[in-house]
């Protein structure tokens, strides 16, 4: 007998570690503190929800999840002895963090004669597998997705033959709320978990939104994201099935459909860059990956910040977004990048402080993807935006929302308000401003005077460089 230990897997199908190590497994989760620390109250309740699923399906089979708390180090060789499991098998994940507690849970399994099993199953390819011709890690986005996108890719694994356990586990630890958990329950909605339901939202977006992604996934108002990224980030859905769905639509049209359908697929390739970036690098979840950028002078200032998370700063577009953040535990991805040019190139403040706001309120926060797209914005990481271009809030507004449909939806001072008053908000006069919306704010900065601020601040920590 077997036990699997699920982490970021939370499924049967297409997962490898439970349909490639030997015997029938039984499911095995383990709540830890040490992960719980860095877990945020949306992401705690998708993942409740996707356990409850994932436990059906095994009773359905006729095994189990079984539940526990504690160190992994101390609780797998426990429950291997108490289930007389000759292995313990999981699926790998990339970060520093996690790297160092597998290692030692693989010692001390070991230390009590039960055999680790570690798998590749969370992206496509294993890190160190697309490489540059000199064989290092691409740190190009673009040369990446070439090598990425006509590499082949494996078929899905079915779902193994489980481990027949059921009736052993009689009376087995139910699975907790998120009280249970230390977490108040969120302000934020948060979207149905599990993979019936990953496949049904994948199944919706392949028969239409798809097809348009690439004209209307830059305008928050049209709502043509896939919505899968808590599913990708907790493994609800396995990363072969859904690109073997999304090649098979890509190969069912031609023209602008089909290329519509690739740049969709082309967004699967920068989540797999950014855990590469990740696993050669963990060292960028706390540092910025241009070391160079380490004497930027970023300013503290409470006042700023606290604005900028209850979406306050008499940006609009911006504070849609930090609004739907706290409201759907989702932002858009345009959006995610124009408060996070905000925050760093507007306030000035450290990209690790919104960062760390993201961590704690998205649904879908994944370590690898939202260092990346943070660092990203605030032009310290991997093919970054270069720290010259800097976005224009008001532009962005106008240009991603012109009727503004999104800002209206959750900045409800501006409900009534015409779109150009919305876009030309930061040039109105006070009275202006009073006779339009009496409850929105003013500016709280002036972007062009901290544009230029940003601009010295980057220049200055270059300088300081050479």
């Amino acid at each position: 007998m077997r036990l699997h230990w699920h982490r970021r897997d939370l499924r049967l199908a297409d997962n490898r570690g439970l349909a490639e190590a030997p015997d029938s497994p039984a499911g095995l989760f383990v709540f830890d503190d040490r992960v719980l620390d860095h877990a945020g109250p949306p992401r705690v309740v998708f993942m409740l929800e996707a356990l409850e699923r994932l436990r059906a399906a095994y009773r359905k089979r006729g095994s189990e999840l079984l539940v526990r708390y504690g160190d992994p180090a101390s609780v797998l060789p426990e429950m291997a002895d108490r289930y007389d499991a000759e292995f313990v098998s999981w699926n790998r994940d990339y970060s520093g963090l996690a790297n160092e507690r597998d290692d030692r849970v693989a010692n001390a399994l070991r230390d009590e004669g039960v055999t680790p099993q570690k798998f590749h199953d969370a992206i496509c390819h294993e890190p160190g597998s697309i490489t540059t011709n000199a064989g290092d890690p691409y740190s190009v986005y673009t040369y990446f997705w070439k090598k990425w996108r006509d590499r082949p890719k494996d078929e899905p694994d079915p779902v193994p033959e489980l481990a027949d356990i059921g009736s052993e586990a009689d009376g087995e630890t139910p699975i907790p709320t998120v009280g249970d958990l230390g977490f108040d329950p969120p302000d934020a909605s948060v979207p149905p978990a599990g993979t019936d339901a990953a496949r049904e939202r994948l199944e919706a977006f392949l028969e239409e939104d798809v097809f348009r992604y690439d004209e209307a996934r830059d305008y928050p108002a049209e709502g043509c994201t896939s919505g899968l990224s808590p599913h990708l980030k907790f493994g609800t859905i396995g990363i072969r099935e859904l690109d073997r769905r999304v090649r098979e639509t890509r190969d069912a049209v031609e023209g602008e459909k089909r290329e519509s359908v690739v740049e969709f697929r082309s967004q699967l390739a920068w989540r797999e860059f950014y855990t590469h970036v990740l696993y050669f690098n963990p060292e960028v979840v706390t540092e910025n990956y241009k070391t160079y950028e380490n004497g930027i002078e970023w300013e503290d200032d409470p006042e700023l910040l606290a604005a900028w998370k209850r979406g306050e700063t008499g940006y609009p577009i911006v504070d849609a977004g930090m609004r739907q953040l706290r409201t759907e535990a989702f932002m858009h991805n345009r959006v995610r990048m124009i408060v996070a040019s905000f925050l760093t190139k507007d306030l000035l403040i450290d990209w690790r402080a919104g960062y760390e706001h993201f961590r704690e309120r998205l649904v879908d926060h994944d370590t690898a993807n939202d260092n990346g797209g943070w660092q990203w914005a605030a032009s310290t990481g991997t093919d970054a935006q270069p720290y010259f271009r800097i976005f224009n809030p008001m532009t962005q507004g106008e240009r991603y929302d012109p009727d503004g449909e999104y800002i209206k939806t959750y900045v409800s001072e501006l409900s009534g308000v015409d779109p150009e008053v919305i876009h030309s908000w930061h040039e109105l006069t006070p009275t202006q401003r009073e006779n339009a919306a009496p409850d929105y704010p003013a500016p709280i900065v002036d972007h062009s005077e901290r544009r230029e601020a940003a601009l010295s601040m980057f220049e200055r920590a270059r300088g300081e460089d050479s």
